[in-house]
C-alpha cells in the first residue's frame, strides 16, 4: 500500500512500476502531479528512489495507455477507464472514502476557481466529498496552473465553436 501521508487517508498507487499497489485504482496522477506527497511506507517517495528512477517512473506511468494499446491493439482502450469507473463505484457504495484523482470543478481549492481539474478528492457514499489540498512545490503548482490553462482554453475555444 503506497500513501500520500501516513496521517492520511491512503492512496492506492495503479502502475506496474509501483507493485506495493494493493489494488488498481485511478491515482495515476498521484504519481505524476504531486509527486512531492507520495509517500511509501511512510517515508517520501523521493527518499527511496533517485531522480532519474522517479523520472522513469512517471514517463512509464504517462505512456502507459499507449503501452497497453500497443501491446494489445484494438479494443484496449477501455481498460483503465473502466478499472476507474469501477473503483469509483465500489468506494461509492462502500462508503469506503478513497483517495482518487477525479476531474472535480475547483472553487477555490489549490487557487483556482470555476476550472474542472484533477485533483485529489475523497469518494465516499455521497459522491465527491471532499477535495484534499496538499502542499506543492513550486514545479507542481506550475504543472496545475499549466493543466487549468489548458482546461481554461479548451472551454473558450469550444464556446467560440459553438457560437
Amino acid at each position: 500500500m503506497t500513501s500520500f501521508d501516513t496521517a492520511k487517508p491512503p492512496v492506492s498507487v495503479a502502475a506496474p512500476v509501483f507493485p506495493l499497489a494493493r489494488r488498481l485504482t485511478p491515482a495515476l496522477f498521484a504519481a505524476t502531479m504531486f509527486l512531492s506527497a507520495l509517500h511509501s511506507v511512510g517515508r517520501p517517495v523521493s527518499e527511496l528512489m533517485s531522480k532519474e528512477k522517479l523520472d522513469a517512473i512517471i514517463k512509464r506511468t504517462r505512456e502507459g495507455g499507449a503501452e497497453i494499446v500497443g501491446l494489445l491493439k484494438t479494443g484496449s482502450a477501455f481498460y483503465a477507464p473502466s478499472a476507474s469507473a469501477v473503483a469509483m463505484v465500489e468506494s461509492i457504495h462502500k462508503n469506503e472514502k478513497q483517495v482518487m484523482p477525479c476531474a472535480v470543478l475547483c472553487e477555490g481549492e489549490y487557487g483556482l476557481k470555476n476550472v474542472v481539474v484533477g485533483v485529489p478528492v475523497k469518494i465516499g457514499r455521497g459522491g465527491a466529498e471532499q477535495i484534499l489540498e496538499y502542499e506543492l512545490t513550486s514545479d507542481e503548482r506550475a504543472a496545475l496552473e499549466t493543466s487549468a490553462n489548458a482546461v481554461r482554453e479548451l472551454c473558450r475555444t469550444v464556446d467560440r465553436l459553438m457560437t
